[in-house]
């Protein structure tokens, strides 16, 4: 496993307000409007408030755009005529400044309307840029600050007499915040300039032509060859050729990287939503992940991004998991894992919140960064954080070439494939599947594990690929309890020991794709505060696995039964003592305690999806979200 890039970073609020919008744009002999627009919808879960494209064809520079989805611009520009071009950008948003509307959406012309542009990120100091500009005379039809931010590029254009691209070199000295941009030119009709810093860009490279896109979902169809651009850098794509330099106006000479990506793995595959296709492909997932690492014959386990860190992390004082979302949820997996297996103590912080206390870490520290995207806004800046202070960082990051990866001393990728559904599933298994590996490697090497039980370990981890597909047959008879439950108010999800963290992680993909208040909670604390609710209106989701706790979840679902709650359980099969109890069982297959989530966690996930479309909710995309850390 090739080690993760170092990257320095230099500020600490660069990742303040990073958002996520799609940006797709397109420069060839092609038509570019259907490249784009196929494109924003491969990147729709960055965002769905609006969508926009701005085409430079022989009539000359045209912006068309609409509130809501790619669909509704799809069908504006239908009703608008036939349009070619072969030079193109646009963008789906997630709106941070200004309401989701027409005048809102990007793409934003400057003054005079030679130029266009789109942005993924936040200038933080646009109100400034924007008081200046108001007395220079310049006008505003949206309050977004992305139209401050072109027109702030223009009037260096006007008043230095120089390029468009020496215009947002000068510009970029000057603005605050994260970006990822690109410019087209009225007067330079072969020609796309972008630049990036904190937001990603990817830049697709094909015979002659070009594609600029958030990420490679876009570009994969029509080319395997791309550039990561780095922050602080500005491309320029003019006649056919790319040329890389840094704000400082120093050339690079750019890598290009061949992708692995298939395009069947970003679509449907004749499944009704991405969250589903991506759930049945845990196994595959989780078998990827594992591939190339463990081979449970020989006894062996082999995690290339550790080789280099192995010595610090062996000897590390102590181990930081920082992540957000699900990402935490499998941290909290992982301080189990890591206590258990290797004796070493660990904390799991919530990035958001580490990042703004004054947390005590030292070089003995080793910390651990968890992300599906690579791109969370706040675990980017508690790596920051963390890395100022001499610890040692490590990724564990689905997202080829992404900004967390590119920032860690060193790394693991998950191999989990694209992951397009916003409520994050297959990410979630495949992480956990990560950390358990470096537990055992970890407790091996440091002598906290017997030879024995860590083959006999290896063993059960490398069973678990079919193990969950055993569990994914319970598909029907989830389906049938959802039915059920589809209308309740609120459910409380109640685990203990290492399916804890899975009741946490179910409540939170039920609450994010059906919108029904849920919480998780340790199963002992429900009689200290949320017992209060339990009535016969009340479902009570258990997990209820065999292990060290199952009497002791027995005795609080007797409670629960004896207050007249519903009772869904998830236990191991052949499991008599619960169905006795429970008004609803759902079997998965037995493994070792430590494994247990990867299996109970996959029933929650479809107990939530069957839910949320039976009230006919946005499965892909619900609402107010995006697949990544957004604003603050």
């Amino acid at each position: 496993m090739a080690q993760f890039l170092f990257l320095c970073l230099t500020k600490t609020n660069f990742y303040k307000f990073l958002v996520m919008c799609g940006i797709v744009a397109y420069v060839g002999q092609q038509d570019a409007l259907p490249i784009i627009i196929k494109g924003l919808k491969r990147l729709e879960y960055r965002g769905y408030d609006s969508a926009g494209v701005a085409l430079l064809d022989q009539r000359g520079l045209s912006i068309y755009k609409k509130k809501g989805k790619v669909a509704e611009l799809e069908k504006f520009l239908e009703e608008t005529g036939d349009i070619h071009a072969n030079v193109g950008i646009g963008h789906t948003r997630w709106a941070t400044h200004g309401e989701p509307n027409d005048v809102n959406a990007h793409p934003h012309y400057s003054s005079s309307e030679r130029f266009a542009m789109i942005h993924n990120g936040i200038i933080e100091n646009y109100e400034v840029l924007k008081k200046d500009l108001l007395q220079k005379g310049y006008t505003f039809q949206s309050e977004t600050d992305t139209e401050v931010f072109v027109k702030f590029i223009e009037d260096i254009y006007q008043h230095n007499g120089c390029s468009l691209e020496e215009a947002l070199r000068l510009a970029l000295h000057k603005v605050v915040g994260a970006y990822a941009i690109v410019l087209i030119n009225l007067e330079e009709p072969n020609t796309l300039i972008a630049a990036r810093k904190g937001s990603p860009l990817v830049i697709g490279v094909g015979e002659k032509e070009y594609f600029f896109a958030s990420d490679a979902t876009p570009i994969i169809e029509y080319t395997n060859k791309v550039v990561y651009l780095d922050d602080y850098e500005i491309a320029v794509v003019r006649n056919g050729e790319l040329q890389i330099k840094t704000i400082e106006n120093v050339e690079t000479n750019p890598y290009i990287n061949q992708l692995e990506m298939e395009l069947e793995a970003i679509e449907k595959g004749g499944y009704e939503h991405f969250m589903l296709k991506e759930i049945f492909e845990q196994p595959k997932s989780i078998a990827d992940c594992l591939r190339g690492r463990l081979d449970a014959k020989s006894g062996r386990l082999v995690l290339g991004g550790l080789r280099e860190y192995m010595n610090k992390f062996q000897n590390a004082e102590r181990i930081i998991i920082t992540a957000c979302g699900t990402s935490w949820h499998a941290g909290l997996v992982a301080e189990y894992l890591f206590e258990e297996f290797a004796r070493i103590p660990v904390e799991v912080e919530y990035a958001s919140e580490f990042r703004y206390r004054n947390p005590v870490i030292n070089e003995k520290d080793f910390v651990i960064a968890i992300s599906q995207s690579g791109e969370t806004a706040d675990t980017l800046a508690a790596i920051e954080l963390a890395k100022s202070r001499g610890a040692t960082i490590f990724g564990v990051c689905n997202v080829v070439g992404s900004s967390i990866p590119r920032t860690t001393h060193a790394g693991s990728y998950t191999h989990a494939g694209p992951e397009i559904g916003v409520a994050s599933t297959k990410a979630f298994t495949a992480q956990i599947s990560v950390l358990a590996m470096m537990a055992l490697k970890l407790g091996y090497q440091r002598g906290t594990l017997p030879e024995s039980t860590y083959i006999q370990l290896l063993h059960e981890l490398a069973a678990i690929p079919a193990k969950v597909e055993k569990a994914l047959q319970t598909n029907a008879l989830v389906e049938k309890i959802a039915a059920e439950y589809k209308d309740a108010r609120n459910m409380l999800y109640l685990g203990r020991g290492y399916n804890f963290p899975v009741a946490l992680e179910g409540a939170l993909k039920l609450k994010e794709i059906s919108y029904i208040h849920a919480e998780g909670y340790p199963a002992a604390e429900m009689k200290h505060g949320p017992i209060a609710l339990i009535d016969e209106e009340m479902p009570v989701i258990f997990i209820a696995t065999q292990d060290s706790s199952y009497e002791k979840v027995v005795s609080n679902i007797q409670e629960v039964k004896a207050r007249k709650g519903k009772i869904v359980a998830v236990v191991t099969e052949g499991d008599t003592q619960v169905k006795a109890l429970a008004d609803h069982v759902i079997e998965v297959p037995l493994t070792h305690e430590a494994f247990t989530p990867l299996l109970s966690v996959v029933p929650l996930q479809l107990f939530s999806y069957h839910i949320a479309v039976m009230r006919g909710c946005n499965v892909d995309q619900p609402r107010n979200l995006a697949k990544s850390v957004t604003v603050e």
